[in-house]
Parts: structure tokens; sequence; C-alpha cells
């Protein structure tokens, strides 16, 4: 049996599809091997959000080259898509494939093999108006299941590249998405991850349809479905008909990632951001009152060019004041080939370093502060995977559906299923809890209605 194997550097979307193309080399009579062992064929999926991502990717590609020099070496992904002569340049690549045209990857190792000369397949992405589908059917995480729902993005915020590396948006068909989900249900996953690389953009490129119909549908349609989280949400895409379906939802959980990138209007402008701060108070004040306990999560932007002490704490007393229960905080880095990346008065390090501490610090104590209101309630939680203690090898950590992090004595039957957990002591990065019980899969008991509503 011929071997495969991945590498997969970056975001979600990126495990997804090495996930799906996996699929397409297991259908093909493939056996999937660690990447440091000797593989056949070795397929990095690439990540180009910062320079640093295409130099990893480079030095992962290398790996694999000198690990098997006789190998099929195939780079796909986004730095493929954005810089295919560079990879191609790389001695011992054999086949570069974008951000599209996965399919075709298996008909490119064959035409390889027979004609040894390296083949470039990626093409213009800015051209493609469907979504491709790539069928994933399970994942060899068994918890949390994503399912992708669209592709690509038209912002064009000045830091990014990601729309010339991913095009633009492309939603999938409503009919797949329920099907897939059904799929993963049947698999044995009870909560699904909707991603993509502009998640709440769905549905903007389809005809009387959006997010919130998609959110309903797979709410009354997918049997045996427990949770739907969104893997990421702008705040332009958070309609009052979204919040309605939040709100009415037995499914949707009280946590969204809404990133913000900063928390003032005049670097909001630079980076030419589509909401204004009072948009962005507005939403959140309506979010609350429709979803009480709900955990929002964020990405900020620290040290964009020209960002002032000023224009940071703007960005600190607002995060603050609204009580955000997590953030994701990066110092600004150039991309070349961006707007930013040539703008004048760029931020000195020190100066970024600074802002990113203490924007961790505030991030630190509204965790703890989030966390602590769920002290001695009653939630529920998905164990993932035995925590990570020498001490004690039975407890286990999985998360609440407002995203609390939870570590708790189970087994590892428990793994996957919805169980009742009490939160004895809050804290963060995690929280201390008590097994109450396993919810029962077949009857519905009375219980199911949220113990902390």
């Amino acid at each position: 049996m011929p071997t495969v194997a991945f590498h997969t550097l970056g975001c979600k979307v990126n495990h997804y599809e090495t996930e799906a193309i996996w699929q397409l080399f297991k259908d093909a009579g493939y056996d999937r091997t660690e990447y440091e062992q000797m593989a056949d064929v070795y397929v990095i999926n690439t990540c180009t959000v910062t320079n640093t991502g295409d130099k990893k990717s480079r030095q992962v590609i290398r790996r694999a080259i000198r690990k098997n020099p006789d190998g099929v070496i195939c780079v796909t992904g986004c730095y493929a898509q954005t810089s295919p002569a560079e990879i191609m340049a790389i001695p011992g690549v054999d086949i570069v494939v974008g951000t599209q045209d996965r399919t075709k990857m298996l008909e490119y190792i064959e035409q390889y093999k027979n004609e040894r000369q390296p083949i470039n397949g990626v093409r213009n992405i800015m051209k493609t108006r469907v979504y491709e589908e790539l069928d994933v059917p399970s994942f060899t995480d068994r918890t949390r299941a994503s399912l992708k729902i669209q592709e690509g993005c038209n912002n064009f915020c000045t830091f990014c590249i990601i729309p010339w590396a991913r095009g633009l948006m492309r939603s999938r068909d409503p009919k797949e998405v329920v099907a897939q989900a059904q799929q993963l249900v049947n698999a044995g996953y009870k909560e699904i991850v909707l991603t993509g690389i502009h998640t709440g953009g769905y549905g903007e490129d389809l005809k009387d349809y959006n997010l919130a119909m998609l959110l309903r549908d797979l709410e009354e349609q997918v049997v045996g479905l427990k949770r739907i989280r969104i893997s990421s949400i702008e705040a332009s895409q958070i309609s009052d008909e979204v919040i309605d379906v939040l709100k009415n939802s037995t499914k949707v959980v009280r946590h969204l990632h809404i990133p913000i990138q900063s928390g003032s209007d005049t670097v909001l402008k630079r980076m030419r951001r589509k909401y204004t701060m009072a948009y962005f108070a507005e939403r959140l004040v309506r979010l609350k009152e429709a979803l009480p306990g709900l955990a929002i999560t964020s990405d900020v932007i620290v040290g964009f060019p020209g960002e002032t002490e000023e224009e940071f704490m703007e960005t600190y007393n607002f995060i603050k004041e609204h009580q955000f229960s997590e953030l994701h905080v990066f110092p600004y880095s150039k991309r070349t080939g961006t707007p930013a990346a040539r703008m004048d008065d760029q931020v000195d390090e020190e100066i970024k370093n600074n802002r990113v501490h203490r924007l961790i610090e505030l991030s630190d104590q509204l965790a703890k502060e989030y966390a602590s209101k769920f002290e001695n309630d009653v939630l529920e939680v998905i164990p993932e995977e035995p925590f990570k203690d020498e001490s004690n090898s039975d407890l286990y950590v999985g998360y609440t559906d407002n995203y609390l992090k939870v570590v708790f004595p189970a087994n590892e039957e428990m793994v996957g299923k919805l169980v009742k957990v009490k939160i004895t002591k809050a804290g963060y990065p995690y929280n201390e809890g008590q097994f109450v019980k396993v919810m029962d899969e077949n009857v519905l008991v009375e219980e199911n209605i949220r113990l902390s509503s």
C-alpha cells in the first residue's frame, strides 16, 4: 500500500482541509503515516498569514525532502496559492496546488510519477466563484467536528493577505452543509463548529438565504446534534435576525468569537475594518441581553502602524468595559504585499511588546472574572481527553457550551459524550469540576433544560 504523510500549518480551515485531502488519498488506497516517518507522498498544507508562516512552511517542506528524497513532495494551501514560484524554486518540490483543485492532487501525483517533471497546478483564485466541495465524514480528533461552510473573503483589510490566498467570498450549498452535519452526528459527534475563512459572511453571495437561516435549518433538520458553535463572526454580520436565532436556539452555544482587532475608530479606519466602536458596543449590549452569560472572545492586533498610546488605551478600556471573556493578542507584524506593511510610522517593537503584555494581563483578569460567575453552577461539558497531569490519571478536560475549560474526574467511556459537571472552583486557564451525571441519550430528561438558566 502506498503511504502518505501530512503536515498542516495555520488555521482551523487548513486542518479541516487536510482531513478532506486525506479522505481523497484514503479512497485511492493510501495508508496514512506520521510526518516524521518514511512516506511515499508528503503533503504540506501551508500558511501565509504572516511572513513567519511562509518561513515555517519552507522549513517543513525541506524537512520532508531530507526525510525521503525519493518521495513525492506535494505542497498546497495559502502560501502555495500566493507564491507558487517561490515554492517551485525549492529543489525537491514536485507538485504545487493552491487553495483550490485539491481533488486533482492524485492525478498530478500519477502524472509526476510518469513524467518526473515538477507540476505547478496553481491558477488565479480571484476568478473562482464556486465553493469547492470536499467531504469530511469524520476527524482524527473525536470530540469536536469542524464543518466548513464558506470560503474566501471580500474585506481586504489593510493588514491581511488572505483574500489573495483564498479568493472572494463563496458559500457552500446549504443542503450540503446540512447533509454533512448529519453525517458527522451519525459518526458520533455531539458538537459541530461552523468554520470558514470569513464564517459569519455565509450567504452574502446566495440569493434569499443567510447565516441565520442556516443556523435554523441545522437546528431543525440535523437529528441528534447537541451543540452548534460558530468559529468566528464579524460584528457587522451580527444582524438582528442572527441575534433572534441565538436567543431562541437550544443548540447554538453561549459563546461567540467576534474579532475586534482594535477598539479605536481611527485605527479601525486605517485597518479598513467595516464597523465603528459605537456599532460594536451596541451589538454587544444586544447580544448580552439576548443571551445572559454569553462568553465573548476576540482577536486584537496591538501596535498597528501609527497606533498611539491614546488609541491603544481606547482599545484597552473598551475591552475592559465590555468584559470580553478571553483575548487572542497579536503584536502587529508586517505582511509583505499588504498596504499596512508600506505604511509610515511603524510602531517600535518594545512599545508593541509592552502593550501586548498589558492586554494579556487584562485578558487573564477578565477570564477569571467571567469564570467566577459560574462557580457552583452545573454545566454541560463534553470531555475531550485526559488532563495532562502526572499525579492523577483519572482527570479529563473538556469545554462547557460557554467555552470554559473544565478539568474533572471522568473516564475514557465519557469522551465525546455530554455530561453534567458542577464547577467547584472557577479559575483560568481551567476550572475544576465535579462529575454529576451523563446526559441520558435516549430519554429526554427534564433537566436537559439548562440548569444554569
